[in-house]
């Protein structure tokens, strides 16, 4: 939730405004509460208010007291301020106990490895697609579409006029300078599960193409 700089109004990242937030008051509040509260910021912001007009924040202000005061309007609301806060303690929780970023690198090797090998492999098509490589590795598209993002940003990896993702110059050298490789318990090639041979092992030449990670890669930075 932030205050929008110069405008006066307080909107989350997905467009939900918190109107207790807003008016400053207690979920709990009751309606003679609500009223007191809004008459006085009412006439605080009020457009004719020389001193502390604010337009915009008058408007919300308006709007969440027409919902707040009204009893049926204020409980359809409230389903949506609780989902709101329910998914920022959700946030909160995982950031204070790390478990958001347990595998993080590992995730944005797996998936700079992949567009590696298959660039090395197919240098004529050498991208994949964003869902492609979410089911290669097996993670959610929602957990892959942030590590794409932050590869792009580094410069490792590009959009190519197919709309594919590819690896750029830049990211080669980072996996040869830190010679990023995949874990033979979790091979995974460009087109698919590794093929296996008699004893069950992919073979050789496979194994060569695929990615392991040291201790200490830039990816840990």
């Amino acid at each position: 939730m932030h205050r929008r700089p110069g405008k006066g109004i307080f909107v989350s990242e997905n467009g939900f405004i918190d109107y207790y937030e807003l008016l400053q008051l207690s979920p709990n509040a009751d309606t003679d509460t609500v009223e007191r509260v809004f008459r006085h910021l009412a006439k605080k912001l009020h457009p004719d208010n020389r001193e502390s007009a604010d337009p915009e924040r008058f408007r919300q202000i308006v709007e969440a007291h027409g919902t707040l005061s009204d009893a049926k309007a204020r409980a359809g609301y409230d389903v949506k301020y609780q989902d709101y806060w329910n998914r920022k303690w959700k946030i909160a929780s995982e950031a204070g106990d790390g478990s958001a970023f347990g595998d993080d690198r590992e995730t944005r090797e797996g998936l700079l490895s992949l567009l590696y090998v298959q660039r090395r492999r197919n240098p004529k098509t050498p991208g994949l697609g964003d869902y492609e490589m979410a089911r290669l590795i097996g993670k959610p598209y929602e957990l892959v579409e942030f590590h794409l993002w932050y590869l792009k940003s580094k410069g490792w990896v590009e959009r190519l006029d197919t709309g594919m993702l590819a690896i750029s110059a830049a990211g080669v050298d980072q996996i040869e300078e830190n010679r990023l490789r995949l874990r033979d318990d979790r091979l995974l090639t460009a087109g698919g599960p590794s093929p296996q041979g008699a004893d069950g092992k992919a073979p050789r030449h496979e194994k060569e193409d695929l990615l392991v990670s040291p201790e200490g890669t830039a990816f840990n930075r």
